[in-house]
């Protein structure tokens, strides 16, 4: 029972449960409390009448010395609080023994429950302890369950090639604060980059050879599948997005220049494994090839027309909104929030010692961008030390990351709560490293 042997290992690390540990507790202060009472009755012999008690037993709690004082009090019944100090005052270390007889025969809906509260990464190391583990990570009654629970929480996904172009990847988890090698040796040898992660997915772009390529991915599953070729089989701007309750996604190419005419935007439905043509984007020029995804419509920042261009997945119209920028901003990121809040990022200032990074917010009615927050001139400084020093930002969920190429920093800035932080030990891999939020998730299907 080899595999047996392994779980027990894992849950011995888990602390005992509540129970067990106020009994535990209990014990401790009731041994206490008898060996007070001993030390007292064995201390009183050695006073006399009169004379200053400098026994360091007789001094605790009292000040006192007066003999017709000097009584042996009983020890109280300690309380809730006093077995909490008890019990992580003196850590009780226990070899806990897993019987094999028992945890054979635990029900499979059991163990689907109790994998399915277990970190993400930490299911991804433990499949390979045995077939019948790997195979309960597959089967829809452990997907159902782990559907159920509650987000890991946010992750940051670096993605690079080191020297020979062998494709590297590793997580940073924001709630554990640890790093995660994810391998990445399943894709296929292509000359792929990064386009985003929705919904615990990963989508990828690259050439196979001469031909465009999409795939999306799994990184948990370790699964992955080619979408068809587009209508205008190009290089195309691209955005990912993951519809949960449907178990389906979607990938957006908007609308580019391809020669002397424009292309226009085409969909991608996982549900009819089908790209469909839609408008072209009535836009000259744009001014970044960064987009958000808000509210089932995508952004864009144009110059000319100057605004944002917003497409309706439901409609496969644009529309552009006359949202002008602020002045004298040098690079602008669109983020896109929760509840239809959608962010611009940028610097703003002429000369590298005025320079400071803001972030506003679209007012919808008045459709201008209000000013909301200022990154902090220390986080800033630290960030960027050169004007033209290179940076990235993205969000997701109310949550904005700032990577820096040169200084290899991570900062977090919170829009609910207000709160600017470095990312503790979230370092860039390389240069070359790709980053974007990541949610890992086992049942998210590539189907």
């Amino acid at each position: 029972m080899e595999r047996l042997g392994f779980w027990g290992l894992l849950m011995g690390s888990v602390e005992k449960s509540s129970d067990s540990g106020n009994s535990v507790a209990c014990s401790a202060s009731t041994k206490n409390g008898d060996e007070e009472n001993t030390s007292s009755k064995q201390a009183s012999p050695l006073k006399r009448p009169g004379s200053r008690n400098t026994s360091p037993l007789g001094r605790v709690g009292s000040r006192n010395t007066s003999p017709s004082r000097q009584k042996v009090v009983k020890t109280k019944p300690r309380g809730l609080e006093e077995e909490t100090v008890a019990s992580f005052g003196k850590p009780v270390v226990v070899d806990v023994q897993m019987e094999d007889s028992i945890w054979a025969m635990l029900p499979e809906d059991l163990l689907n429950e109790i994998l399915a509260r277990v970190p993400p990464f930490m299911i991804f190391r433990i499949r390979s302890v045995c077939k019948k583990w790997n195979l309960i990570l597959q089967d829809n009654s452990f997907l159902k369950f782990h559907s159920n629970v509650s987000s890991h929480g946010p992750c940051l996904l670096t993605f690079w090639k080191n020297s020979p172009q062998i494709p590297q990847c590793s997580v940073f988890s924001l709630p554990l604060k640890t790093w995660y090698k994810v391998p990445f040796t399943f894709l296929p040898p292509w000359a792929f980059w990064l386009v985003g992660s929705s919904g615990g997915l990963v989508c990828f772009s690259g050439l196979d050879g001469l031909t465009f390529k999409t795939l999306v991915c799994n990184p948990l599953m370790q699964s992955w599948r080619t979408l068809p070729s587009m209508h205008y089989n190009q290089q195309r701007q691209l955005i990912m997005v993951v519809d949960r309750s449907e178990r389906s996604f979607k990938v957006i190419a908007t609308s580019d220049i391809y020669g002397d005419k424009s292309l226009p935007t085409e969909v991608y439905d996982s549900k009819t494994d089908k790209w469909s043509l839609h408008q072209i984007m009535p836009a000259v020029n744009l001014c970044s090839s960064k987009m958000a995804y808000c509210d089932s419509r995508l952004y864009l920042e144009t110059l000319s027309p100057l605004g944002l261009m917003m497409y309706r997945l439901d409609t496969g119209q644009w529309e552009h909104i006359p949202a002008k920028f602020p002045r004298s901003l040098l690079d602008g990121y669109l983020v896109a929030g929760t509840q239809k809040r959608l962010f611009l990022v940028g610097r703003i200032g002429l000369y590298s010692t005025l320079q400071s990074m803001r972030i506003w917010e679209l007012d919808h009615t008045k459709v201008s961008w209000v000013e909301i927050s200022r990154m902090p001139p220390k986080y800033f400084r630290a960030l960027l030390r050169l004007s033209a020093e290179r940076f990235e930002c993205f969000g997701q969920d109310n949550l904005i990351c700032f990577t820096s190429w040169n200084q290899g920093k991570s900062l977090l800035y919170n829009v609910n709560k207000k709160i600017w932080s470095w990312i503790s030990g979230c370092a860039l891999q390389s240069c070359n490293s790709q980053v974007c939020f990541y949610e890992p998730r086992f049942d998210a299907s590539v189907q």
